[in-house]
């Protein structure tokens, strides 16, 4: 396999998952081979996602699972810049989190306290949100009050909706907009497209030229402009071409069907 031009002048590639590289538990097409290409090119790859359900061990069985090689070190997940940014607290917090399990790990290997299920998760010092698939009124209940009583409300994104095997999806877009409108309480967003997952996959990768490939305008092309990267835009996702065309803020290096027709020549 050889890459399209496109890749010409870049040393790494940082890669969206959801609606990128796969959709749902299938790989788009030709996905493997894209990301073998790459590797096989000595370019650095990253992949970065603002799904919060899984950890990165997780994340690199699933690339296994689909026939995509990858390393823990690879992926960078929103939960690892929940954890990044608790880590750099002076003292530990409360914290109340809305999440699947991984990101409880992920505020715990920050040193923080999760006051889920006790008498302090009222008065947290911290609410981290997260889409995941049992959330529950009862968490929205517990994190309004404890952000009308003072806590920092960290969100894990803005996306709206993501794609899944059955269809779109309600992403922590919509849990930080519900958190918001009840409390009045703006957001400290570390899930894209703020653009602090990029600079994670950049301190790994190391210095060179970076360019960004996702499925989502606002999420993956306006955090990598936010971090001062080229992006372009596969249609296998959430965006349509008539959207991706239309597009000027940021606007797309390029646009693919999929990661493969994206990436490779032939």
């Amino acid at each position: 396999m050889t890459l399209a031009p496109l890749l010409d002048g870049y040393d790494h590639v940082i890669l969206d998952l959801d609606g990128t590289v796969w959709v749902g538990g299938a790989p788009t097409p030709r996905a493997p081979e894209a990301i073998a290409a790459i590797r096989a090119s000595g370019r650095g790859l990253a992949f970065v996602t603002n799904d919060g359900l899984r950890s990165p061990e997780e994340y690199v069985r699933k690339l296994w699972s689909i026939g995509c090689t990858a390393a823990v070190e690879e992926i960078v997940s929103v939960g690892s810049a929940i954890q990044y940014l608790l880590a750099g607290r002076t003292t530990s917090a409360d914290v109340f989190v809305i999440g699947a399990p991984a990101v409880f790990r992920h505020v715990r290997e920050a040193g923080q306290r999760v006051v889920n299920l006790t008498p302090r998760a009222e008065s947290a010092d911290v609410v981290v949100a997260v889409a995941h698939e049992e959330f529950a009124y009862a968490e929205l209940l517990t994190a309004t009050r404890a952000l009308l009583a003072g806590a920092e409300l960290i969100s894990g994104g803005r996306d709206r909706n993501y794609p899944t095997a059955g269809g779109i999806a309600p992403g922590t877009g919509a849990v930080t907009a519900a958190l918001e409108y009840a409390t009045g309480v703006s957001a400290r967003v570390v899930g894209k497209p703020d653009p602090q997952v990029f600079r994670v996959a950049l301190d790994r990768l190391g210095p060179g030229r970076t360019l960004v490939i996702g499925d989502h305008l606002v999420a993956d092309l306006g955090g990598a402009t936010a971090a001062g990267l080229d992006a372009a835009v596969v249609l296998s996702g959430i965006t349509t071409r008539e959207q991706a065309e239309a597009a000027t803020e940021p606007k797309p290096v390029a646009i693919g069907q999929n990661l493969g027709a994206l990436v490779l020549s032939s």
